[in-house]
């Protein structure tokens, strides 16, 4: 067992699925145009039907559908039969996977949804089969050869019955111009979704818990706002206007620069050319700028440019977005 050579059996598997993939993307027909153009016109859900194997790549293309813009739902073909079948409305079209194409369990369901009236498409393995020539419309996977040796265990095909999945959710996508800020709301929880809406106005301190100080604020003095606002830095204002930030970073040149410097203003410290960034901005876009200039901290100003808060890295950390 130990001198078997995993390596050379995975990229088999591999090339076989591969080989599978490019034979189906070279045999898609004028079908898959016309599934997509139902599905898109669909004015309820797109419910995926399976069972088996072909159950779990029907849950899985359901997910994405949703997560895409086409609101969806996975009914296992089995529950169907005793009473989940009711989750299906007429304004629904219906997806139906089945590499065999003779599940007895979707076989079942016919009569029933072409009483119900709604649209019901196949993804199968073979244009003979029963669910192909009985669905409105078959698209058809032709899958050859499954990379298990034995050809028994589903794996080239449930690849290509997820490729096809894959490809309708993102044609959809496509269709209906479906975009970043769409995505982030249906993730608002993950980081991705999170990178998409929040803005830097969400995690930036502000108000009274905004550390400031005017330029001919002594450092002595500055040290204590600082330490009293515990975020480790200090706006220089005047005026109104941002003047300068003073940092740790500011703090450590100072004190290893100067013998004295505790009455001296802060402006002889601050850091003139302060990075900025608009509140309204994303907050992954404050990362992005304190990642490019090796930073930690950013004043945030608004529309008028005039300072209003601070972001710093751990602040970007403690949302998740880091």
């Amino acid at each position: 067992m130990g001198n078997r050579n995993h390596l050379k059996s995975a990229r088999r598997t591999i090339k076989i699925e591969a080989k599978g993939l490019e034979n189906l993307s070279n045999n898609l027909t004028k079908d898959f145009n016309t599934v997509c153009d139902y599905l898109a016109k669909t004015r309820g859900k797109i419910i995926t039907i399976g069972i088996g194997k072909s159950g779990h790549i029907a849950q899985k293309v359901s997910a994405t559908l949703s997560s895409t813009g086409s609101p969806s739902s996975f009914i296992n073909a089995a529950e169907a039969l005793h009473g989940d079948a009711g989750g299906i409305a007429k304004n629904d079209s219906v997806l139906i996977f089945s590499h065999s194409g003779q599940s007895e369990e979707i076989i079942e369901l016919f009569p029933f949804l072409k009483s119900l009236g709604c649209k019901y498409f196949s993804i199968t393995g073979s244009q003979e089969s029963f669910i192909a020539k009985n669905a409105q419309i078959n698209i058809d996977t032709g899958i050859s050869e499954e990379a298990c040796p034995l050809d028994l265990a589903p794996t080239t095909s449930t690849t290509a019955a997820l490729a096809i999945g894959d490809a309708i959710a993102i044609a959809l996508l496509e269709s209906k111009g479906f975009k970043k800020d769409d995505f982030a709301k249906s993730h608002p929880g993950g980081k991705l979704g999170k990178r998409l809406i929040i803005n830097v106005e969400d995690l930036m301190a502000k108000g009274k818990d905004l550390p400031k100080v005017s330029p001919t604020t002594s450092l002595s003095e500055t040290l204590i706002e600082i330490s009293s606002k515990g975020l480790g830095v200090s706006l220089v204002i005047k005026n109104k206007s941002l003047m300068g930030i003073f940092t740790d970073g500011d703090l450590r040149r100072t004190l290893n620069s100067q013998s004295n410097p505790l009455d001296e203003k802060i402006s002889k410290f601050m850091t003139k050319k302060t990075k900025t960034i608009s509140q309204d901005s994303l907050a992954i876009d404050a990362l992005e700028i304190m990642q490019a200039n090796k930073i930690y901290t950013l004043a945030v100003v608004d529309i008028h440019n005039k300072p209003v808060g601070v972001i710093r890295m751990h602040d970007l950390i403690e949302a998740g977005l880091v």
